[in-house]
């Protein structure tokens, strides 16, 4: 699937982080949630983590509730998470694999090691009308389990590509990883989307993938948040995405 526009999804799992620093209710989410809308996001994603240290179960409930734009619940596959996404029905879930002593997420989805037990995931969570989307490394590997598994959606992880060196051998082979992953999600059927680390200096080169349709990003949105103001920095980001997108030229009888 190719698009001339390319969806921005706002995370805003970090909010929560700062809020929970102090145990109160400010900074809330759910207000940087209307600021993404304002700013030009397209949705918003939320990971509930097993051991809450950002988002909560009352953040999830009041997303889904108190904002227009799509909510995509990051989650683990887990029964507690599997039966929080089943009583809230978001728009979508974001299959993603979880350490708790993980600082972040550290990698993709071993979805074709995994298979069997996703199995059901996939099925409750289709059944429930919710769009299933698998965060997996870019390997095709990976890529065909989740087409087999009957996932609409991959998510590929951007993490290595953002934390190699501009203009170093390793970041063009990255890249170079991706694209084909890409393009060859598209051969398989699957909507591609693409996240994690990406900033103003990372965004471009993927953001003019024709055959990724939409971007996660949060960390780094949140963090220039600080210093610039949420809505000037994800206006900003969006105004990027789109300039980057418009230098794409696409085959009009695809």
């Amino acid at each position: 699937m190719t698009s001339q526009y390319l969806r921005l999804g706002v995370n805003i799992d970090h909010v929560a982080t700062i809020r929970n620093a102090r145990g109160g209710l400010h900074p809330d989410p759910l207000r940087a949630a209307k600021i993404a809308e304002k700013a030009g996001a397209d949705g918003v994603t939320a990971h509930l983590r097993e051991d809450r240290r950002h988002i909560s179960d009352r953040d999830i409930d009041l997303l889904r509730n108190g904002i227009d734009l799509p909510l995509n619940l990051e989650m683990a596959a887990t029964d507690e998470m599997l039966e929080i996404a089943l009583k809230h029905l978001p728009a979508a879930v974001c299959l993603v694999p979880e350490n708790r002593e993980e600082r972040t997420t550290e990698g993709g989805l071993n979805v074709d090691k995994n298979f069997n037990r996703l199995t059901r995931f996939a099925e409750q969570l289709g059944a429930a009308g919710i769009r299933l989307s698998l965060f997996v490394e870019p390997d095709q590997v990976q890529l065909e389990a989740a087409k087999a598994l009957g996932a609409p959606v991959v998510e590929l992880h951007t993490g290595t590509y953002c934390n190699t060196q501009l203009g170093s051998p390793e970041r063009e082979k990255s890249l170079d990883k991706i694209v084909k992953a890409a393009a060859h999600a598209e051969r398989l059927g699957l909507e591609c989307h693409a996240g994690h680390g990406l900033g103003f200096e990372t965004v471009e080169p993927i953001a003019a993938i024709p055959t990724i349709v939409e971007l996660n990003i949060g960390h780094f949105l949140i963090g220039e948040a600080i210093f610039g103001g949420l809505e000037n920095i994800i206006s900003r980001m969006r105004t990027l995405v789109n300039s980057s997108r418009a230098d794409i030229v696409y085959d009009s009888s695809a």
